[in-house]
C-alpha cells in the first residue's frame, strides 16, 4: 500500500514563500499539490469575459476574483472565478475562506472530469453554497447547490435561459453570457 504525505495549508504557504513551486502551475487539493491544465484561448476567453459580466451584474455588492486561491480546510484551489464578499480589503491579510465565498465557478474544457468529481466533492465538504462549471464542450452550465457531506444534493444542467444565484436573489445572469464559445 502506498502511503502519500498529506501537506497542509501552512505547509503550502510554506512552499510558495519559499520559492519551491515558483513557475509550477499547482494547488493543492485535499493535502495533496495537484498540478492545473494549461489555459487554452476558448478557456481563456470564456474566463475573461464572464469575470467582466459578473462584475457589471455585481458592482458594489460582491468582488469577483479570477484564478486566485481559495482557502479551504485541506486545500487552496484556484477556481477560475470566485464571487466572494466584500470589503476586498479583507484579502490584503488571507486568500478567501469558505464563508467569504458566495460561489465558485470553473470553466471546463480538459477538466471536466476533474472539476466534476474531485473539485464539486471539495467544493461542498467545504460548504460552499453554489458551485458553477462551465462546460465548453458540451455547451452547458452546470450548477451545484445545497451542499451535504461531500456532494450537492442538487444538480442542474442548463443551456439557455437564465439563472438567479442564490446569495443575489435580484440578480439574473443570462446563461447565453456564460456560454459564449
Amino acid at each position: 500500500m502506498k502511503i502519500l504525505h498529506k501537506w497542509s495549508v501552512e505547509d503550502y504557504h510554506r512552499m510558495i514563500e519559499t520559492g519551491i513551486l515558483d513557475g509550477k502551475p499547482v494547488e493543492l487539493l485535499k493535502g495533496e499539490i495537484i498540478e492545473m491544465s494549461p489555459e487554452g484561448i476558448p478557456h481563456s476567453f470564456t474566463n475573461d469575459s464572464i469575470a467582466e459580466y459578473l462584475r457589471e451584474q455585481l458592482r458594489g455588492i460582491a468582488k469577483v476574483r479570477e484564478a486566485h486561491p481559495v482557502t479551504l480546510d485541506d486545500s487552496e484551489p484556484e477556481p477560475d472565478i470566485s464571487v466572494v464578499r466584500l470589503p476586498n480589503t479583507i484579502y490584503a491579510q488571507h486568500h478567501p475562506y469558505a464563508q467569504d465565498i458566495y460561489w465558485l465557478i470553473e470553466i471546463a474544457n480538459n477538466s471536466l472530469d476533474k472539476d466534476l468529481n474531485e473539485k464539486r466533492t471539495l467544493y461542498a465538504s467545504s460548504g460552499i453554497p453554489e458551485y458553477w462549471i462551465v462546460d465548453l464542450k458540451h455547451k452547458k452550465l452546470w450548477v451545484f447547490t445545497k451542499p451535504q457531506n461531500d456532494d450537492y444534493s442538487q444538480i442542474q444542467e442548463l443551456t439557455s435561459g437564465t439563472i438567479t444565484p442564490l446569495a443575489f436573489p435580484n440578480i439574473v445572469i443570462e446563461i447565453a453570457r456564460l456560454l459564449i464559445i
